[in-house]
């Protein structure tokens, strides 16, 4: 059976030899790099299923290593780790293709609950059509595309989980905390203001729409309402 592979980028040794010996005791298959750039490099060599990075390394952080590897590879699983705890971090992160972050010091046990975690939905998500058009929509969720009439919209990956969702259950109200859920794994409170930033720019994207309209369910959550 293939071993999951995970492409760890950490620019602390003593931490990434911890972190790396606990993923091979659990049956992974690990491949490490010390910076962004390295990192980069390694991505293209080894084809892994998921990243697991440190914000702040030299050479290239991992905000701009997940950049660039966002746009071949929109798909593929990110967690960040960080020291930081600026709200406007956690959400860049986010913005750039992060599914998941873990703030330094972290039990190692949580850490790799996390990492199955996404795993598992990844694998579930490529199982699934990815391709869903609603009235004058269409939403390619590999290549994290909108398109709204003739208007083409890039979407960041958190932008593509929550219209993913709400393609998925037109008419219906889909929970706050359901969203969450699928994004960060948690329906921390104050993940909920980061989640209705996310819900103010898509219902720009799709006020462009003559057959959709994304309405707020006070309270509870929010309907992709066909309107035609």
């Amino acid at each position: 059976m293939k071993k999951d592979k995970i492409l760890l980028v950490e620019d602390d040794s003593t931490l990434a030899f911890i972190i790396q010996d606990a993923f091979t005791r659990e049956g992974f298959d690990v491949v490490c790099a010390s910076n962004g750039e390295a990192g980069l490099k390694l991505f293209k060599e080894t084809d892994p299923d998921i990243i697991v990075a440190d914000v702040m390394m030299p050479k290239m952080d991992g905000f701009e290593m997940v950049r660039l590897i966002r746009l071949t590879a929109p798909a593929i699983p990110v967690l960040f780790l960080t020291a930081r705890t600026a709200l406007d971090d956690v959400v860049k992160g986010f913005e750039l293709g992060a599914n998941d972050y873990i703030r330094k010091p972290f039990q190692i046990l949580e850490l790799i609950v996390r990492i199955r975690a996404l795993l598992k939905r990844n694998r579930q998500g490529v199982a699934e059509d990815s391709n869903l058009t609603i009235g004058d929509c269409y939403m390619d969720f590999a290549s994290q595309s909108l398109i709204v009439g003739t208007e083409t919209i890039k979407l960041s990956h958190t932008e593509a989980v929550i219209i993913d969702e709400l393609f998925r259950h037109p008419n219906e109200v889909v929970e706050a905390k359901t969203l969450m859920y699928r994004i960060w794994q948690n329906d921390d409170y104050n993940n909920l203001n980061r989640l209705h930033g996310f819900i103010y720019k898509l219902r720009r994207y799709l006020s462009k729409s003559t057959g959709l309209e994304l309405l707020n369910v006070r309270g509870i959550g929010y309907k992709l309402a066909t309107t035609t």
